[in-house]
């Protein structure tokens, strides 16, 4: 059942409740009191918009029309305007999760004084997000400084002329959803900052997280399989790094204590608990990031003390670096699950039947589910690269520099989805091999694949494994 959560001051609307909003689980109360905060904020930037000073975006154009002054006419309805030359993108679309944790992070932004919006619009904003739409939101081609393309296209579903995904994924015209007018300086404000990519990370943190503590139960298993050496997990080889003494004792647990087949571990065994160790403290940096574009200034122009200032809020730069140092990290830890799996093979690592066949030469065993783990791992690499890189000029006049901040979003979101591909391909040969040694202790629930060791379609075991390493399943669920 969908809970309450209310918002009595911005930071209410923090990392873990817009991931909880972003998987429908909780609806927004905007408490009076913010409200109240919010349109005092409002009444100082229309105190400040009074007069015939230049203000970027509310009585000129944009970038490198912003030399260009609106008359009244232009200005009463340049704030909507704004929204439709600027939602140039199309499919593929932001999941729902996604484009409902823009939405969160969108309003969190909104409420903080220097954007000097309405409490109509927050309201408005978080009654569509209440509703449970999925604006379509492209997720590639977004080749501006900062996320205008993106944001438009949210922009154009709140005044009724964008765009909805259906049931099926599809984006379809908005109809029968309430619609409101962008009042002076909101659409400009709606169209500034990084909202996107910081919603993207923190659901992309947190699976980062999930599927941590997810290789930690199927490591420590596979350990367990091969009498894999826990000298490399002793507290003490850790001194001075606790992260990674947090890792080794967790997969220690997981291990057990069964005996030690060889007087060396295999090299891909010894280097996982580092290899984690990178990607929850790539993950901390990330939440980091996130946390300061959450709570830092945005907008542009900003007002302040009565004042509007240009800023660089749209730069999303630590936010898509970060993001990349993650990603790098996922991929790493996916080249080593695969090079684990790959020992998992070999009889004189496991003592086990070769390729964990329960009918060698007959029966393949898990030789191609191994190929598969490889070919993800091999295509993973291609996003490895910082998106970061490549900044280029845009904008006919107006120089550009990008931080392709959605790009890094989506290589990192193609990290997580590979790694937890590779690992279900490491957890159904860890399954096997336990069939194979006699082992009574169950790894994965009851019914989750079928019974016995014989060949079949691995294929439609590996996607029922998918499915229950997104639904959550750790070493706790053991």
């Amino acid at each position: 059942m969908t809970g309450e959560l209310r918002v009595r001051t911005a930071a209410d609307l923090g990392r873990t409740e817009i991931g909880l909003v972003a998987s429908g689980a909780k609806r927004i109360v905007l408490a009076p009191e913010l409200l109240a905060g919010v349109a005092a904020s409002r009444a100082a930037a229309l105190r400040a918009l009074d007069g015939d000073q230049p203000v970027y975006g509310v009585n000129t154009g944009m970038g490198a029309l912003a030399g260009i002054r609106l008359d009244a006419e232009a200005r009463a309805r340049h704030q909507d305007t704004l929204m439709a030359g600027r939602a140039v993108g199309s499919a593929p679309w932001l999941r729902p999760d996604q484009a409902r944790a823009v939405m969160a992070v969108r309003l969190r932004t909104l409420l903080h004084p220097a954007a000097g919006v309405s409490p109509e619009l927050c309201r408005h904003l978080a009654d569509l997000v209440n509703a449970g739409l999925a604006p379509a939101i492209p997720a590639r081609g977004v080749g501006a400084a900062g996320e205008i393309i993106p944001l438009a296209h949210l922009g154009a579903v709140l005044i009724g002329t964008g765009q909805v995904l259906d049931d099926a994924g599809r984006a379809v015209d908005v109809a029968g959803v309430p619609a409101r007018s962008f009042e002076a300086k909101e659409g400009v404000a709606f169209l500034e900052g990084v909202p996107g990519l910081t919603g993207l990370a923190i659901l992309a943190t947190a699976a980062a997280r999930t599927l941590a503590e997810q290789v930690i139960a199927v490591a420590g298993a596979a350990q367990a399989v091969v009498g894999a050496s826990a000298d490399p997990l002793r507290s003490e080889l850790a001194s001075g790094d606790d992260v990674l003494r947090s890792v080794n004792a967790a997969l220690l647990k997981s291990r057990g204590d069964g005996p030690s087949r060889a007087l060396q571990a295999p090299v891909s065994f010894r280097v996982t608990g580092p290899a984690l160790a990178v990607v929850i403290r790539a993950a901390g940096a990330l939440d980091a990031a996130a946390e300061r574009a959450l709570t830092g200034i945005t907008d542009s122009p900003a007002h302040l003390d009565g004042r509007f200032y240009g800023t660089a809020g749209f730069a999303g730069t630590e936010l898509a670096a970060a993001c990349g140092a993650l990603t790098g990290a996922l991929v790493h830890l996916a080249e080593v699950g695969t090079a684990r799996l790959h020992r998992l093979l070999d009889p004189a690592v496991t003592g086990l039947p070769k390729q964990l066949s329960d009918a060698p030469g007959v029966h393949a065993g898990m030789v191609s589910v191994h190929k598969r783990a490889a070919g993800v791992a091999h295509r993973l690499r291609r996003f490895a690269m910082p998106a970061l890189l490549g900044a280029m000029e845009t904008s006919g006049g107006q120089e550009d520099v990008q931080s392709f901040g959605f790009e890094a979003a989506e290589c990192l979101d193609e990290a997580v989805d590979g790694l937890r591909e590779v690992l279900a391909c490491e957890l159904l040969a860890v399954h096997q091999a336990r069939l194979l040694s006699g082992d009574p202790a169950p790894i994965l629930p009851v019914g989750t694949l079928p019974a016995g060791t014989a060949d079949r379609p691995f294929g439609r075991d590996l996607d029922a494994l998918i499915a229950l390493l997104r639904s959550g399943w750790s070493s706790s669920a053991r």
